[in-house]
């Protein structure tokens, strides 16, 4: 498919399935796997190809689960679009699916990031379902924020409100040290909160400590470019903005 090497299929099941936000816009879905592909996911920003049979084009699908190898599921948080209704739409959706062996080197943390003396502070960025890999990132405990000589902010762009994944998790997020800054592109009147989108946000707030500052992001490209050249503008080491692609 022109990312990596060739997939190696393995037959898994779909063991639930539920609306990820408000808007049913996106879909959470668990599938069992091989516990050998359990066993491969190492990093947060990892990701699978996943399809329904040989005649279903496959979909790249970063994992949104952390790293466990002792638990064989992986969870997918997935935008619904016409082609991927099998996966994706509950009175469509398959039971058994193949998931191919995990890809990808995912977010570097563990060599850039590791230091929390050197890096005290992680910047999140993520637009839409590229949220995924980046609650994997946080639910892992790499990024270090829980005890306090870290801190951390998450920047998450969505159009609505209705639009918002894992807002049951943000409480225990923020107990985890990562401030949730959601920011909507098409706010309705009752919004109080950031609009725009998150590089604008960023722009707004800019960047308190560049030097021992550090940063993760995941969606649309126009975004990711913009946050790097802001990141970067403002002194952010370069080798301290990761991505998982």
């Amino acid at each position: 498919m022109g990312w990596g090497p060739d997939p190696i299929w393995s037959d898994s099941k779909i063991s639930s399935f539920e609306p990820a936000n408000l808007s049913k816009e996106c879909s959470k879905v668990t599938v069992t796997i091989d516990p050998k592909t359990a066993a491969e996911y190492l990093i947060p920003g990892q990701y699978v190809q996943v399809r329904a049979n040989e005649e279903t084009t496959p979909l790249f699908l970063a994992i949104t689960s952390p790293p466990a190898a002792s638990v064989p599921t992986f969870d997918f948080l997935i935008k619904i679009t016409d082609g991927n209704s099998w996966i994706s739409e509950k009175d469509a959706v398959v039971e058994s699916v193949q998931v191919s062996q995990v890809l990808g080197g995912g977010f570097p943390i563990a060599k850039e990031l590791a230091s929390v003396t050197e890096v005290t502070n992680v910047l999140l960025f993520a637009a839409g379902s590229g949220i995924a890999p980046i609650a994997a990132a946080i639910e892992s405990g790499d990024l270090q924020t829980s005890g306090g000589s870290r801190t951390g902010k998450l920047y998450y762009g969505v159009r609505t409100e209705d639009d918002l994944c894992f807002v049951d998790q943000f409480p225990a997020w923020k107990e985890a040290g990562i401030e949730v800054v959601p920011v909507l592109s098409k706010p309705g009147d009752g919004w109080t909160g950031r609009k725009g989108y998150v590089q604008n946000a960023l722009e707004e707030d800019g960047v308190t400590d560049a030097k021992t500052t550090g940063a993760l992001l995941c969606g649309m490209k126009e975004m990711a470019v913009a946050v790097t050249e802001a990141l970067t503008k403002a002194g952010v080491v370069e080798g301290r903005v990761l991505t998982n692609f």
